[in-house]
């Protein structure tokens, strides 16, 4: 990949299902050569152990098990405010917090950062910057669209964790890069995660 487009990229994974989400949006950040800052909040690490059957007790061999060795990654615990990203002053491109729970979107939305997660959220939008937050939850109730609606008038960008159908997924994974490739799309990031619409028509297919 060329140095010149390498971003430096924030993802943020919380306690929502769907960890598989976030650990294949960093596994493809990491193949393109971008640099990630990662972020994990104790009920994800829960999640990892039930959903990707993580033995968490060794954090470090479970990052090593999904993300391999790379430089490009650098994971941070939720405590650690002296992390660069806890300061505006530090270069980031973007933070993208997938899937993200109802209970860090609420307290996004009102400015709370108890941890470095939510504290780098708050950097990212009094800095201005590219937030993406993938909320993965249902049904939801009027606190989580108002909570919703408080920061997308902020003008982050809410990517809910839907999947499309009419590439005709066949497998798990067609599900999962469908939302992974839709969240890349947002920060302008090239992947041929999916087959995009109109492309059945190009290659002749119906």
């Amino acid at each position: 990949m060329d140095v010149v487009n390498k971003k430096v990229l924030t993802v943020g994974i919380t306690g929502a299902s769907g960890a598989i989400y976030g650990v294949r949006f960093v596994q493809t950040l990491l193949e393109e050569g971008h640099r990630v800052h990662l972020l994990l909040t104790e009920a994800a690490w829960q999640v990892f152990y039930y959903e990707l059957n993580c033995i968490v007790e060794d954090r470090d061999k479970c990052l090593k098990d999904l993300f391999g060795h790379s430089d490009n990654l650098h994971y941070h615990t939720q405590q650690d405010f002296s992390a660069p990203i806890a300061s505006g002053s530090a270069k980031n491109d973007g933070m993208i917090i997938i899937p993200c729970s109802m209970g860090t979107l609420a307290k996004i939305s009102h400015g709370i950062s108890s941890n470095l997660l939510e504290r780098t959220a708050d950097v990212m939008i009094k800095e201005k910057r590219r937030l993406i937050i993938v909320p993965r939850e249902t049904p939801l109730h009027s606190i989580h669209l108002e909570n919703m609606k408080r920061l997308s008038d902020l003008g982050i960008q809410i990517v809910p964790a839907m999947p499309g159908f009419y590439h005709k997924p066949a497998t798990m994974d067609d599900v999962i890069n469908f939302v992974v490739g839709k969240v890349l799309d947002q920060l302008d990031i090239e992947h041929d995660l999916f087959k995009r619409w109109g492309d059945h028509r190009e290659s002749g297919n119906r």
